[in-house]
């Protein structure tokens, strides 16, 4: 990112955002951090689209690099479905509102904040999970495609967004698994530090160039297929 730049991250009281933040605060270049919690001063939630749509009235641009750091595992006391059996309506609609449907609202109504004519980075936390190719184990049917909807959508508004920005980079980030009161049932303390992974994160997206279209990357800057 150029000198001065200003950076929002969105979900910043999340182990993976909190490290976002403590990050770029240390940068020299960058001029200013916004927070962006559900505590904020404008209250949101992901399944609220009113409340995505008002945010951007509480925010003041331009931006030139907004990390997405939501998502959610474990909804409602619900954790990832093993066996088809253990699939049921609701619990797949709410993942997709959370992990899909309320991003992409997000990029909606505050990708107008971004910076025009220069260089500028929409970067959203996705997961390996939601590559199809990559999908070799089976089982986690919401997640995955809720990730997997996530990363079309990313992709859809990516082709859209560089007819008028097209410097606009926007990036699907795979961070690992990172520890995280979202991987800790599954992982325990096997995991990443959030401070590492972002580190790496913030690695890859330096070196991402425009290309007009969305690109899904982890955290040591390696390509993940869609």
């Amino acid at each position: 990112m150029r000198d001065g730049y200003r950076a929002l991250v969105i979900g910043s009281t999340g182990a993976i955002g909190q490290a976002f933040c403590q990050a770029l605060q240390n940068d020299a270049r960058c001029a200013e951090v916004v927070p962006l919690s559900r505590t904020h001063s404008q209250p949101w939630d992901l399944r609220d689209a009113a409340s995505l749509a008002a945010l951007p009235s509480a925010l003041s641009g331009p931006f030139h690099l907004v990390v997405d750091a939501t998502g959610a595992l474990t909804l409602d006391g619900r954790g990832p479905e093993k066996r088809l059996a253990d699939v049921d309506a609701d619990g797949l609609a709410t993942c997709l509102q959370v992990n899909a449907i309320g991003p992409l609202l997000m990029l909606r109504h505050l990708s107008p904040l971004l910076a025009r004519g220069e260089r500028v980075v929409w970067a959203k936390l996705s997961a390996r999970v939601g590559s199809i190719e990559d999908n070799h184990k089976g089982g986690w049917y919401s997640y995955r495609m809720a990730k997997a909807a996530l990363n079309q959508g990313l992709q859809t508004a990516a082709i859209e967004l560089a007819r008028q920005r097209p410097e606009l980079v926007v990036a699907a980030l795979q961070p690992g698994t990172v520890r995280s009161a979202l991987s800790q049932p599954f992982v325990g303390d096997a995991a990443t530090a959030p401070v590492d992974a972002v580190a790496g994160l913030l690695a890859a997206i330096g070196k991402l160039v425009p290309t007009g279209r969305a690109q899904f990357v982890d955290h040591a800057g390696q390509p993940v297929p869609w």
